[in-house]
């Protein structure tokens, strides 16, 4: 067994299928992938990678595994999974996620076929564990596969506070030795046991803030926005496959934006934080279903009439709407007056989060500065958004 140092949780000992797994490719590349993707342009101190976030989510399993009695070959699987949970994860993290899902249909957590194969099924298979047992408990699947993706899940539990340490953010805060010892299974459901109320809304609390300040930011949006659609472009255009394109790390992914015709002037963009602005900002209540729920290709559509329009080129004009505010934490189940319940029933300030994410929810559309005007008087023709409360704040303080 040796210990690796971590800027989270001190020291890691890692030993037997773990110690093999970090030394195989599929892990070392997670290196080279940025937790927080385009968040590092407004919080410059947030290089973390996905390799330092799964030692830690494999840190909390391990910790997990212990309270809870778990053991053996059971113990070695979950923490196998929690260490490879985000191996199946393309260039730039969630960011391009929903382009491999669309061209490869399939998310980050489904990794069968990634985990059956080559050096990883050799590992895991030298350590008599199944290669599919693994990719289902990296899924969620099953009575442990709550502790690697679910409500409680350590993932959530680390990338909290990992992402807040390195923001230099305060909001992430989390008791994490009290969730830990908290967590108890009640008929094969992950719980928190009696008296834990308040330790479940401190999660929900560090989320809301985390989501507000760090993960939503506007210049982080605008950026994944230009990222998501020259790379749209890249696989289009260009000779790259969408299976090699899922399989880069960031700077390989940089470097092939670079080096092709139809991709090289926003990738320079993104290398030197020339991003484009928003023309509009827009709040739920103002923004028409059709909008709020139109998926990607009539959202390319409204671009693309936004743009014909106001008479620029179709690639400088960005919609982006996030899904409808949810909170899938909230239905955390804890244990109260000898019940088992859900916290959102409980807990009058997760009911209160939960209308804030209304409240902060934002339709950004964004273009270059020189066409921001003339793009935001005829999105809100297109669109069916009124003048007042669309316009976005004038403020220049830092982060902007």
């Amino acid at each position: 067994m040796h210990a690796i140092k971590d800027s989270v949780h001190d020291y890691i000992e890692v030993s037997g299928v773990v110690a093999d797994l970090l030394d195989t490719p599929q892990m070392q590349r997670l290196r080279h992938v940025k937790q927080l993707s385009t968040v590092r342009l407004v919080y410059p101190s947030a290089n973390h990678t996905r390799f330092e976030h799964s030692l830690g989510v494999y840190h909390l399993a391990r910790r997990a595994c212990r309270h809870l009695g778990i053991d053996g070959s059971r113990a070695e699987a979950v923490q196998a999974a929690a260490l490879l949970h985000d191996v199946g994860h393309g260039p730039y993290g969630h960011q391009t996620e929903g382009i491999i899902l669309r061209r490869l249909g399939r998310h980050h957590d489904e990794v069968h076929d990634l985990l059956g194969q080559g050096e990883l099924a050799r590992v895991l298979e030298s350590h008599g564990l199944h290669t599919d047992t693994i990719a289902d408990l990296i899924d969620g699947q099953g009575k442990y596969g709550q502790l690697v993706s679910g409500e409680l899940d350590v993932d959530r539990m680390d990338y909290l506070v990992r992402d807040a340490h390195h923001s230099g953010v305060p909001y992430g805060t989390i008791d994490q030795g009290r969730l830990l010892r908290a967590l108890t299974f009640i008929d094969d459901d992950l719980a928190l046991s009696a008296g834990n109320l308040a330790t479940a809304e401190s999660m929900l609390v560090a989320r809301a803030l985390m989501n507000a300040t760090v993960y939503r930011h506007h210049v982080s949006r605008i950026a994944g926005a230009m990222l998501e659609q020259v790379c749209e472009r890249l696989l289009d255009e260009t000779p790259v496959s969408a299976e090699e394109f899922a399989r880069m790390s960031d700077d390989e992914l940089l470097a092939a934006l670079r080096q092709h015709e139809a991709t090289s002037d926003v990738a320079a963009r993104l290398a030197t934080r020339d991003l484009y602005k928003r023309a509009v900002w827009a709040e739920l209540d103002d923004v028409p279903d059709r909008v709020v729920d139109a998926d990607h290709e009539t959202r390319r559509d409204l671009e693309a009439e936004i743009a014909a329009a106001a008479d620029v080129p179709a690639e400088t004009v960005l919609l982006d709407v996030p899904g409808r505010p949810s909170m899938p934490e909230s239905s955390t189940r804890v244990v109260v007056n000898g019940e088992v319940r859900r916290l959102h029933e409980e807990s009058p300030l997760v009911q209160g989060l939960q209308a804030a994410q209304s409240v902060q929810w934002r339709l950004g559309l964004f273009t270059p500065e020189e066409s921001v005007e003339t793009v935001r008087d005829v999105a809100l023709s297109v669109l069916d958004l009124p003048d007042a409360g669309t316009r976005p704040s004038g403020s220049r303080s830092w982060p902007a």
